[in-house]
């Protein structure tokens, strides 16, 4: 029978992987909140070094674990799906993908068939209907950093990979609690599957953070509930904290865009908006590991971008 051995949460922001030495050239480029910190040349450094330790902690946790096979929760920001089709919910069946790495040029990952085959028949009986794809949608594009930033950041990409697309960016998205259910979904499929696999979950994304939009700023706040329910191996606590959230009048950071090339002008689901709704991929994670409290690795304020960095593990005994 296959095996939950490990649950991991980590970001996967591009500031994750750019010198330091960038960031403030990048945030002047950038339109923040007045208040939002300034962090210095020095600062800077301290918060990258403290980012390549999560990393290697999370690494090291993975090979301690030693998994068969991860399945990555992550989003599709339009490299693979467009809003001719665009899906709630997606599984990549494939033998192998392709995509970008943080540094330039690309790789190939594995795929593994068989276990994306159990977890899309297990979904549809539980009242899930996932799309699916067996090849490249888009293969000049190849898939999002969602999945190749933890097959870079934790991998050698020898080790297979299931991509899980929850659409985060598009309204109208998923709820979290609907994420948190997937999550639940997924455990029980690998706890029935009958392979012998070591299986491994990875949340991709989040925390806090509303990419290039007007008046940016890092709500601390926010995260470190998501954070407390986390560490206390309350899933369904995530999203409650995500859901029950409620845009603040004149937020310009959140503002729904009109409809154009990546803005469907539809509608949010409820909890914030941007690149914060990643926080559903954390979620779905949670949701596996559900009953076990997360040990919280790092949380670091990035206030060049601004985003809250976090990484995080679960012990599966």
């Amino acid at each position: 029978m296959a095996s939950l051995v490990g649950v991991f949460n980590m970001s996967h922001s591009p500031f994750c992987y750019m010198a330091p030495a960038r960031w403030n050239e990048v945030r002047a480029s950038r339109s923040l909140r007045a208040g939002v910190p300034f962090d210095d040349a020095e600062s800077n450094r301290a918060k990258a070094a403290r980012i390549a330790t999560a990393f290697a902690t999370l690494k090291a946790q993975v090979a301690a674990a030693a998994p068969d096979v991860l399945v990555v929760f992550g989003d599709d920001q339009l490299e693979c799906f467009d809003f001719r089709n665009y899906p709630a919910f997606a599984i990549y069946a494939g033998e192998k993908f392709q995509g970008a790495l943080a540094g330039g040029g690309s790789a190939g990952v594995p795929g593994h068939p068989q276990l994306a085959a159990a977890l899309l028949t297990g979904l549809m009986r539980r009242g899930f209907d996932p799309a699916f794809s067996l090849d490249m949608p888009k293969p000049d594009r190849g898939i999002g950093h969602a999945f190749l930033r933890p097959a870079e950041s934790l991998t050698d990409f020898t080790m297979p990979i299931v991509p899980v697309f929850l659409n985060c960016y598009y309204a109208p998205q998923p709820t979290a609690l609907r994420c948190y259910q997937l999550g639940v979904a997924v455990r029980e499929i690998i706890a029935e599957h009958p392979a012998d696999l070591r299986v491994a979950i990875v949340g991709s994304g989040g925390l806090w953070h509303t990419p290039r939009a007007k008046d940016a700023y890092l709500d601390e706040a926010f995260d470190r509930a998501i954070l407390k329910a986390m560490t206390a191996g309350d899933a369904r606590g995530m999203a409650r904290a995500f859901d029950d959230y409620t845009v603040p009048a004149g937020d310009a950071s959140q503002l729904i865009g009109a409809p154009g090339p990546e803005t469907t002008g539809l509608p949010d689901a409820p909890g914030p908006r941007g690149g914060t709704r990643e926080t559903c991929n954390w979620i779905a994670a949670a949701a596996v590991a559900e009953g076990g409290p997360a040990t919280l690795v790092d949380y670091v304020p990035i206030y060049a971008s601004p985003i809250g960095a976090g990484f995080a593990y679960w012990r599966i005994e």
